[in-house]
This record gives C-alpha cells, structure tokens and sequence, in this order.
C-alpha cells in the first residue's frame, strides 16, 4: 500500500478516538459488573422469585430462545416486558457498544497490517503508544465482558421482551449472542483471532525492551547513577534536561508491563521462535503478580498465563519460566519495590527542596519533575493492587508500607510546584521553541528534501524521530502542562482500592514521623475526578460521594487527633497553672511560719513527702530525658504541619478548607473541656469553684491562643465561639454548658440550703456562710459566693449567662409571689379591715389571731429576699467585670441611667434600667423582676384586684413582723451584719417586689412603701406593750429591720421613718443587741 494511501487512512486519529471510546465501553462494562454483583444495585426483577424459571430457562436456551412457544416458561417476563425494557435497555446496548467496538478494532488493525506500519517506542511514540493501548483496551473489554456473569441473562432477557412487545427480535441480537458464546473462554478466541497481527504487535513489543530492562533497574543502579539529582553535576544543573526518548522517560512501567503481559498473551507464537520476545517477557513477569484490566480488576499474571499455555502443545518450556518467574516474583518482588520507594522518597525530597529553593529550574528542568512523578506513581500502584490482592503471603511487610504517607505527600509537591511556577515552565519552553527546535527541525527537513524523490521514511530517519519528539514534548509543556500532570501523577486508582487507602492512613497516623505528611490523603481525594468519562455519567455521584466522604473522613481524623493533643497540652497546662492557685500556698507559709521548729527537729517526720514547688517540671538533669508533654509537643508539631500545609483545594468542585475541620473540632472539644473543668457531679451536688474554673479556662486559652500561627485555624474565633457557646443554656451540640450548671448548682445546692437556715447571707462579708450542723458534711458556702467568686463567675458565664442565671432566679422568685397572692386572697376580708385600723389597738388585738398562714408568708418572703441578695451579689460581680472590659461602655450606661427621673415615661424607664441591668448597674426598679412578674400566668381577675392584692400583701408582711421576734435565731450578729434565719433579706424582697408590682400597676412606690412603714412600726410599737417574754424575745433585734427597709430602699428616707417609728428606739435596739453579742462571746472566750 503506497504511503499516500496509509495517509487517507488517518489511523492515527483512528487509534486515537477508538481508545477514548474503548475507555469507554470498557468502563460501562465495569459499571454493569458492579451493578450486577451487588443485590441492592442489581435489577429487581433478577432477584424475584417468580422470575427464576424464565431466568434458568433464558440462559439454558441462550441464544436460540423460543419466544412465541414458550409462554410457560416467559410467562412473568410477559407480564414485565414493558419494566424490562426500561431497566435493561442501557445494559443491552452497552453490550452492542462492545461488537460495534469489536467490530471496530479489528477493521483498524487490519488496516494497519495492510499499511505495513512501522511501531517503535523510541521514535513514533504516540503512535505505537496508542497501537498498543487499543490492543490492551479490546482484551480487557474481552475480559470484562465474560466475567459479566448474568450477560446472558440480560441480552436474553432484553430480547425476549423486545420480540413480545414489537412482534420480531431486535435486529443487532443474533451478531451479540453470538459473539456472547464465542467469548465464554476468552483468552483462546482472542489468541485466534490475533494471530495475523503477531508481527506488528511483536515489533511494537520488541522495541520495548531495551526502556523496559532501563527502568526496571534496582534501587543501587539508580543510586549510583544519582537518578532525580540536579546537584550531581552542578555546572549542568541549567542545562535543558534532553533525551533521545522524551515521553519514554515518564511512561509508566505499569502500561509497559500491560502491553507486554497481554500483548504476548495474544501473541504467543513469537515466544518460541523469537529469543528477544522471550528475555523481554519473562522479565516483565518477574515484576508483578498482578497487572490491572480496570480500577480494582485485575488480571492473575501468572495463573491465567500458566492456564492458556498448558492447553498449548509445545510450551511446557514456557509453563516452567512462567513457574520460575513467579517464584522469582514473590520472593524478589516486594523487596526490590520497598528499596525503590525508600530511595525516591530521599531522591524526590531533595529534588523538591532544590526546585522549592530556585523555580526557575522547572523550565529546564521541567522532564526530572515528570519523571519523578511517574516513578512515584507506579510504585504506589503496584503496592496498592498487591496489598490489595496478595493476601497469603510469608512476608507480609513486603507488601505494606508504614512510610507511603512520605511519598504521596512529595507526590502533591511536585504537582503543586508545577501548578504554581507553570508560567516559567511555558516561557521557558516558548523560547526554547522558537530559538531551539524550529531552526533544527527546518535544518534537517531542508536535508533530507534537497534530494530529488528522495522517500521519508521515519525508521530510516531516526534523527528527524528525535527532533520530533522533543518537539512534542516542548509543545506539551507549553499547552498541556495539566494533561501532563493527570498521566504522570494521577491517583484516581485509590477510589476503587478504599480499603487499601483507609489501611494506609490508618498506618500514618500511627507512625509520628509520618503525620507531617498525612495531608497527602485528602488531598488524593481530589485526584478521584480523573475516573469520570462521559459514557458512563451514572458513575458520576457515586464517584463524587466517595471523594468528598473520604475527604471528609480523613480531614475529620486528622482534625480530631490536632484537637485531642492541642487539648492535651492544655490539660497539663491548666495542671500547672493550678499549681499556682493560692489555696496550695498554705503549706509553704505554714513551713516558713515554723521555721524554728523545724529546725529543732533531728530528723523530718516520717511519711510526710516533700512537695515539689510550682516550676520543678522545668529542671532537667539529663535533656535525653523526654517527658510527656515533650512528646505532646512533637506530635502537635507534626500534626499543625499537616493541617497548615494547604489553605484550600478542590474535591469535585468543592472547595475544601482544613482549617475549618479543625476549628470545629477545636470548637467542640474546647466546649467539652470547659464543662470537664467544671468537674459537675449531679450525685453528689459537687462542682468547682467558680475562680478555680476561671484559672483552668485562662490556661487553656493562652496555650490555645498562642498555636494561632502554627495551626492556621482561627484561634479567635475558635475561643470567642466556644465562651460564647458556655453562655448558652446548651451549645452547638444540644449538651449542657457551664451555664447551666453553675444555674442549677447555685438554685439547688446554696440558695436552697439558704431558704432552709444552713447556710446565711453575710452582709459583712459579702458573702453567703455556712452554719455549722452536727452530722452534716455541707460545703463552704463562702467559697462559692464571696465576692471573688461572684466576679469569677460572671467572667464566666457573660451577660448572656448572667441573664440566663436572673431568669431562673426570677421564676422561682414570681413561683413564690404565686404562692403568697393566694395567701392573701385568703386573708383578704381580715387584711381590709387590718388595713383601715392597724391603730387602734383594741381592734387589731382580735383581727390579728383571725390572720391563718403569717408565718408562711413571712418565710416565702424570705426565701424571696435571699434569692433576690444573691441576685445583687452576682450583678456587682456583672458590674465590675463589665467595668474592667468595658469601661468606654460603662460610663455612657451609667449616666444615661441618672438622667431617669420618677418623671420618665416608665416603659422609657424599664428600656434604660434593662440596659443598665445587663451591665450589672443596680436599678431601683428591677426589669427582670417587673418583666418576670407580667409574664405571670393571671387568673380572671382584673388588674385593680391584682393592685389590692399587692396592697394588701404588704400590710400582711408589716403586721406579721412581730412574729418573728418569738424565732431564737432572729438574733442580730454584729459579726456577720445579719440574722441566722437570713429576716434581714426581707427588706430586699419587700423593696424589689413593692417597687416591681407598684411599676406594673402604674401606682406610686413611694406611697405604698410609707403606708408600709407606718403599719409596721405600729405594729413593731404594739410589741413593746407585750407583757409575754417569749413573744419579745427578739423585739431589739426586729427593730433593726426597720432601720436596714429604709436603707435598702431609694424611696425611703430616715426622717420619714422618724416620723413614725423614734430614732431613740433604733438606738436602744442597736445598743441591747451589742451588749447580748458580747455578752454572748464572753464565757467562750474565758472557756
């Protein structure tokens, strides 16, 4: 066939667009496979049971199926003809897409016999590139489709349905099941049918061997020959990196080993004829045991070799070098690849360094990129199919490697350095173009043109085969730089070896040195794009989920273990900071005050060790010594470098951030942590104290914050989301925070004590106390309330919490109100009248006993005010902390709130006092209360009831104060400024709860507080005339009350009380009560 003709042929774009399509039809095939293979993806109708007879009977008959008289067998395929249909009609026609592309290829390579083409790796490349290629592709469709095992079930199937609906079979039937049946023993039928070819695809082969022994070399040849080194020779380090084979020196040894395998397979006679063929095919066998078809399908290298050549006559020389090169391959094979991988991961690392250090290298030396690309590449695969296959085997360690996260990682390097100087890359190579390789390509076309008919023949030429392909490759790296990466690098093979993949990252998070590098795994994740073809779009999503969800896995793994040993660190450093506490203090002062004593002592007592102080962690006698917090360190070290290697990528078009999986996992762990620190014991009703919490959470924070430029996450943000979460009643998880357990801690274990006399408010101490029982194990209540607390608290918990905290005070505030209206209504009729004669003594003398539940009120009062004085003491505590952040804030709050006067409109009043509230500023109307009490749920009555039963309610207070001088405990300590019964919190919840309804009802305070003063005073003036001891018992002490109403009130003034209860009687009171307290503490004193 003359060259003119070969031309019109156009078998390279042939080759070109029947690979592409066989990629194709060849991915389809695996699809149908994985579908079929799997009882949840398989079509319904194969696995129904009424279906089984005409299953049986369609592959018993295929493919000579009688339709029209085998009703009793076809019966339920009739009935479902049109569902199958629908469902097989992709699977039907994905299988005459494999005889068109049959059909197809053989017209190509017959052709290419016809035209006596020439194939050599090393000059036409691409061309015998692609020759090869569809020669695989065809055989692995072949293979494929014969593991399909219900394929006759499906064409048979698909058939029988079309014939019942449309009346005849569909016309490509007969050709397919056909060709069904002749591929059953696949191997055999190809070796026929390929026996005209052997010569091309021998001579395609052959001029394989010299690339293939040069590649396959050991781990010491290419040490020796310093491969991948720019250093080696350093005057040349920016020469042009040029060879006689361009694109052979990143092809990848796995295609080779494909070509060679399959190639002789189909081939064989050239194994006994031709010596070469036969060196070249059992060094191809020495080198794997497995060799891939498609993603995880593979083909048995040795097996199914061994199995067509023993139905051969004339080949048991060739059984036994197939036997003895698979004893060579597993006892060579796993060792000599572990060698190669230990070399390229220091070859390769001292590359990247070197091109880190000076870009501009790339563009001459752009092909050692490559190359170590697609060295690295083909060592990964191979370990990936093996592991993955190879699953008995003496030595395990062969086929695992703890240290693969190293080169994956340098792998992502590499190609990221490529993407980032890809500029240089295309200058470099456009002038190269220009300058370079079009003077010499027009040097020698000129040569070999000069000469009258002189024939161009490429085998002939081998000079002008070279220019060719450097041409080629210089093209590539000024237009196809990204295709260049996607052949050299591509990782997409991990999407059907997940096992492997997790297997692998599982290793690196257990091996320190490897986490740095463990990024390269979701990294790869991006790779997974490259499995997609557009003949196959039903793969898409699956494909997309899986990278996207291992992705996710590993970034989640990796961001958990960062968070777990950031939150490590901070444990041990909240432990040392706790060293620092005061309360540890007391053993040094308690040394230091005995001092002398001590030193009178002989010998120390026995059993008492000596405590290391604050710091002695830090001293080392030998550095070699290495600590847990040092290990701590190293592992976060390499960990932040894994987490701040990238700031983004792409995962099928999205766009993932790894900072952001580590500040949620910081985020969450950190929420964990403070509540941890909180060490809340609902059993035992213990919980630590607020300013130790506040240490902890400090210590965590500043070790937290000071990562910031290590970790790459924001580490504000992290911090200011997780305290703001804490303010919550819940956080981002639904779990409880320190909120709501100091909420619930506060209401149920203090102030309920309190209510119940164990523990007392403290006004001198600003504190609540605790009273000693007998029997009783209470915590210090002290501890937990004074005023360091009550600032450490609100340091804590934020104005969100703190309002959080007065909620809760307030419901259980306006529950007791409920309580004491119903009192009140009960007493109504006797309060009324009490009401117009509280002075006249004769009539109150028989009023008074009619009132039921005096005591009762008395009490909730009570309960009211010790709720409402911790409320104040957790606002100062509010205040100052608001005050020390804020103090630009303060100010302005604080004089917006002197601008109210009594005569602001009042829903203007409560809008400033809410604000002022929220900074802790003390209101004399509390918006919490007001707002609590008109959320109340009100019965029927009306609001003018609603302000007579308020009225009243203090005229039952004022008149029941005279009972409570008959309690023993309602003596006034001077020493704690109280009483043990905690009366003296009345004239908090008289004050607040007076001013709060009064506010709701729109009636005057100060009025109502008067009329308040003056029926309690006569009342209190009506004690003095009580001839029963027992009822005076504490009369002075009661008195007092009077005094502590009118300083707690802002409506109140001392003159209005000395108008109607004497001063001179405050005093008497004030002197009795000092002379009993000393009188009191004196006989203990003496004891």
């Amino acid at each position: 066939m003359s060259l003119t003709s070969a031309y019109q042929h156009k078998l390279a774009e042939k080759l070109t667009i029947l690979n592409d399509r066989g990629q194709g039809v060849l991915i389809r095939m695996y699809n149908i496979k994985k579908t079929c293979s799997d009882p949840k993806s398989k079509p319904p109708f194969l696995l129904e049971k009424s279906m089984e007879s005409s299953l049986k009977y369609i592959n018993k008959k295929f493919p000579n199926i009688d339709v029209r008289n085998s009703t009793q067998h076809l019966g339920p395929v009739h009935r479902e003809k049109a569902e199958i249909i629908r469902f097989l009609t992709n699977y039907y026609q994905s299988f005459v897409d494999v005889m068109e592309f049959r059909d197809h290829v053989y017209e190509l390579l017959n052709t290419i016999d016809a035209c006596q083409c020439h194939f050599d790796i090393s000059l036409n490349f691409d061309f015998t590139r692609s020759y090869l290629d569809l020669i695989v592709t065809y055989t692995s469709v072949i293979l494929l489709l014969s593991r399909i095992e219900d394929r006759r079930i499906l064409i048979g199937m698909y058939n029988c349905a079309h014939e019942m609906l449309h009346g005849h079979s569909d016309p490509s039937f007969a050709r397919l099941g056909q060709m069904v049946l002749e591929y059953d023993h696949p191997l055999k039928k190809l070796t026929e049918e390929f026996g005209p070819h052997t010569k091309a695809v021998s001579g395609a082969l052959l001029s394989l061997h010299f690339l293939f022994a040069r590649r396959n070399q050991g781990a010491e040849q290419w040490r020796s020959a310093q491969l991948l080194s720019l250093i080696s020779t350093p005057p040349a380090m920016i020469n042009p990196a040029n060879s006689d084979t361009m694109a052979c020196e990143y092809l990848s040894v796995e295609v080779m080993e494909r070509w060679i395998i399959i190639g002789f397979l189909l081939c064989h006679g050239c194994l006994n004829s031709n010596s070469q063929c036969q060196k070249l095919w059992k060094l191809c066998l020495q080198g794997s045991l497995y060799i891939t078809l498609i993603r995880e399908d593979v083909l048995q290298v040795h097996k199914v070799t061994e199995d067509l050549f023993s139905s051969f006559k004339g080949y048991g020389k060739r059984v036994a070098d197939i036997k003895e090169s698979k004893e060579h391959a597993i006892a060579n094979s796993g060792q000599f690849h572990c060698q190669r991988r230990q070399f390229l991961r220091l070859a390769v690392k001292e590359l990247e360094a070197v091109l880190t250090d000076e870009p501009g290298l790339l563009g001459p030396k752009a092909l050692f990129a490559f190359m170590a690309l697609s060295f690295i590449r083909d060592e990964v695969t191979w370990l990936v199919r093996h592991s993955e296959n190879v699953t008995k085997t003496k030595t395990p360690e062969d086929y695992a490697d703890s240290s693969i996260a190293e080169l994956l990682f340098l792998l992502e390097e590499i190609r990221a350095l490529v993407r980032r100087h890809v500029k240089v890359i295309q200058q470099y190579h456009l002038q190269y173009l220009a300058r370079f390789d079009a003077v010499v390509l027009s040097d020698i076309i000129q040569a070999y043109t000069s000469v009258a008919k002189a024939p161009l023949h490429l085998h002939e030429n081998a000079d002008l085969a070279k220019v060719m392909n450097l041409i080629v490759f210089h093209s590539r790296m000024l237009d196809s730089v990204e295709n260049m990466l996607v052949e050299t690098s591509d990782l997409s093979t991990f999407c059907f070896h997940l096992r492997t993949f997790e297997k692998m990252f599982a290793m690196t998070l257990e091996e320190p040195n490897m986490l740095r590098y463990a990024i390269a795994f979701p990294l790869i994740c991006a790779h997974f794009v490259h499995c997609t073809h557009e003949m196959c779009p039903e793969e898409y999503p699956h494909l997309k989920n899986h990278g996207l969800h291992h992705c996710n896995s590993f970034l989640e793994e990796l961001a958990k273990q960062t968070s777990n040993c950031v939150l490590e660190i901070c444990a041990e450093q909240r432990n040392l900071s706790e060293q620092l506490l005061p309360k540890h203090c007391a053993t040094t002062i308690s040394k230091a005050k005995n001092k002398k004593t001590m030193k009178q002592r002989q010998t120390p007592r026995k059993g008492e060790p000596e405590r290391d102080k604050p710091g002695a962690e830090s001293h080392r006698k030998n550095r070699s010594i290495v600590t847990n917090m040092d290990k701590l360190h190293l592992n976060l070290t390499e960990l932040a470098l894994t987490m701040n290697h990238v700031h983004s990528f792409s995962v099928f078009e999205h766009t993932i951030f790894p900072s952001e999986y580590l500040s949620s996992h910081l985020e969450a762990r950190l929420n964990r942590a403070i509540v941890w620190l909180a060490g809340y014991n609902a059993t035992t009703q213990e919980i630590a104290r607020p300013s130790e919490l506040l240490a902890g959470v400090k210590a965590y924070i500043s070790f937290i914050q000071s990562l910031a430029q290590f970790l790459g996450a924001d580490v504000s943000r992290v911090i200011r989301n997780a305290l703001l979460q804490q303010t919550q009643p819940l956080d981002s998880c639904g779990e409880q925070t320190i909120t709501t357990l100091y909420t619930n801690w506060y209401l149920e274990s203090l102030l309920r004590q309190a209510s119940s006399g164990t523990i007392i408010l403290s006004p001198a101490m600003q504190a609540f106390v605790s009273l000693p029982r007998e029997g009783e194990q209470n915590f210090s209540a002290e501890e937990f309330s004074d005023v360091s607390e009550m600032r450490a608290l609100a340091e804590l918990l934020g104005p969100y919490g703190m309002k959080f905290l007065s909620e809760n005070l307030m419901w259980h505030v306006t529950s007791q109100i409920v309580e004491l209206k119903k009192l009140v209504v009960e007493n109504m009729d006797v309060l009324v009248q009490i009401r117009s004669n509280f002075s006249k003594a004769d009539l109150m003398a028989s009023l008074l006993p009619q009132l039921t539940g005096a005591d009762n009120v008395l009490k909730r009062m009570t309960i009211i005010g010790v709720i409402l004085s911790f409320r104040t003491m957790a606002q100062e505590g509010l205040r100052e902390v608001f005050s020390s952040h804020c103090p630009f804030l303060m100010g302005p709050i604080e004089c917006l709130k002197e601008f109210v006067t009594p005569d602001t409109d009042i829903k203007v009043t409560l809008s400033v006092f809410e604000l002022a509230s929220a900074a802790g500023v003390g209101c004399d109307i509390d918006p919490a209360l007001v707002s609590a009490i008109a959320n109340m749920k009100a019965d029927a009555s009306s609001s003018e009831e609603e302000y007579k039963v308020a009225c009243l309610l203090l005229i039952f207070l004022a008149v029941s104060l005279p009972l409570l001088a008959t309690d023993p405990s309602s003596f006034y300590s001077i020493e704690k400024d109280g009483y043990n019964n905690n009366i003296h919190c009345l004239t908090k919840a008289i004050i607040q709860v007076s001013a709060a309804l009064f506010t709701l009802y729109n009636k005057n305070i100060e009025t109502h507080l008067k009329e308040f003063l003056v029926v309690a005073s006569v009342s209190l003036l009506q004690l003095g005339q009580e001839t029963d001891r027992l009822k005076t018992r504490n009369r002075e002490s009661i008195s007092l009350l009077m005094r502590l109403v009118v300083e707690e009130s802002s409506f109140l003034t001392l003159d209005m009380l000395e108008s109607c209860f004497p001063y001179v009687l405050l005093r008497n009171a004030y002197r009795e009560v000092s002379r009993a307290f000393h009188l009191n503490r004196v006989p203990a004193s003496t004891h």
